[in-house]
């Protein structure tokens, strides 16, 4: 299985898949990233964690441990 997380730089992923539950994953859907959404990996954080993606046009920053819920292809 892989995830945003294991994404590189400059890279665009699909979701595949949303893993978690509860809070977790509706925090995830309310930032627009849903079950054939593209991001796109842009910057990672000088220590590694967050990570910046653009997802629909707008870019966020989502902590490495949220990312690795999600399954991407």
């Amino acid at each position: 299985m892989r995830t945003l997380r294991d994404a590189k730089i400059g890279e665009t992923v699909k979701v595949a898949k949303l893993h978690g539950e509860g809070a977790i994953k509706r925090r995830i859907m309310d930032m627009g990233i849903t079950k054939g959404t593209e991001i796109k990996l842009e910057k990672l954080a000088p220590l590694g964690d967050p990570i910046e993606v653009k997802v629909r046009d707008y870019q966020l920053s989502i902590r490495k441990s949220d990312a690795a819920l999600i399954e991407v292809v």
